[in-house]
């Protein structure tokens, strides 16, 4: 009979433990759930911009940079500046930017160069789009003065709005294949976060358009480009829908003349593009979202699913660890 008191006895303080365990893991569940019913009703109107890497390397590095030849212009501006914004970023454009430095090449671009035409598009659906561009840019046919041989890349700056991003790793992919002489992305370095607690983010484009490009009297040539980009989480609306709005991209050539230094290449801002073809630059990518009016209902029904989960598990724990007691004592 003693010996049997003692299993009994020693067979409690397991089933105390289990019912113990239980109980934590039912409350982490409920607490988490709470966490996220309080979360709801302030994040859509939380103005807060989470901290983040100034950019995003894939490899590890502060800057998402497969090319360590060029210099980035957003690289540039990101030594200066935490975030992205448009005021800043055309700021940084006219007062930092070294233009006009050529002495044997033209100093305003416009003088030879027509202005750019651009078209744009968004394929594919739900959260994962490719933006694409088309842009053909024409040479003036008259001959303003000699110029001497030289070698030009073309670079575009997609500054994407909040909402979106670009992933290091599939734009690295596209490197790979010989789509784009170099490539960077800098911005929010966390890809998961919602975009009301994410900052914006941008893609730096490098393109060979070859020798002697400014010596192409009266011809054409078209740029093509495709970039994959994926939408963040986003805030609720009403509509059930987010509106995600693209703005026009930046080009800028960058000449160097052979035979000389790399630190005496030219870089130039493109001419404005054709207001005519304005229409086809403003895209508007419509994310689906959560509706204000289910946040409340939504949010409830996951917090008493939790709880009832919790407790659950605690019965069932505490049921399986009386039937164990039981045969204990059975088998004494």
């Amino acid at each position: 009979m003693k010996v049997e008191t003692m299993k009994a006895r020693t067979s409690q303080p397991s089933a105390a433990v289990a019912f113990s365990n239980s109980f934590l893991l039912g409350f982490a569940l409920v607490f988490f759930s709470a966490i996220g019913f309080c979360t709801h009703s302030s994040a859509h109107y939380s103005t807060h911009q989470a901290g983040s890497d100034s950019n995003y390397d894939g490899g590890g590095s502060n800057i998402s940079s497969f090319s360590s030849f060029n210099k980035y212009i957003m690289q540039s501006y990101y030594e200066k500046y935490e975030n992205l914004f448009d005021s800043d970023f055309q700021d940084f454009v006219a007062q930092e930017l070294p233009f006009g430095l050529c002495e044997v090449l033209p100093h305003d671009l416009s003088l030879v160069v027509r202005p750019p035409i651009l078209r744009r598009n968004l394929i594919g659906k739900g959260s994962h789009r490719h933006l694409t561009s088309s842009i053909r840019v024409n040479i003036k046919p008259e001959p303003i003065f000699e110029l001497p041989t030289h070698h030009c890349e073309l670079i575009i700056i997609e500054r994407l709005p909040s909402g979106v991003f670009a992933d290091p790793f599939e734009l690295q992919h596209l490197l790979q294949r010989g789509a784009y002489s170099a490539i960077a992305v800098f911005g929010d370095a966390n890809l998961e976060l919602p975009s009301f607690l994410s900052n914006r983010t941008s893609v730096e484009v490098h393109m060979d358009i070859g020798h002697n490009f400014l010596l192409r009297r009266d011809k054409e040539s078209n740029i093509n480009i495709e970039l994959p980009l994926h939408a963040r989480y986003p805030p609720l609306d009403e509509s059930g829908y987010w509106e995600v709005k693209f703005g026009m991209p930046d080009l800028f050539m960058r000449c160097s003349i052979e035979g000389t230094s790399q630190n005496q290449s030219c870089l130039y801002k493109m001419p404005e593009i054709n207001g005519s073809e304005l229409g086809y630059s403003k895209l508007v990518w419509k994310i689906p979202s959560g509706m204000k009016a289910h946040a409340g209902i939504v949010s409830t029904l996951t917090f008493v699913a939790a709880l009832m989960s919790a407790f659950a598990i605690a019965a069932t724990s505490i049921f399986h660890s009386g039937i164990a007691s039981g045969k204990h004592l059975k088998e004494s």
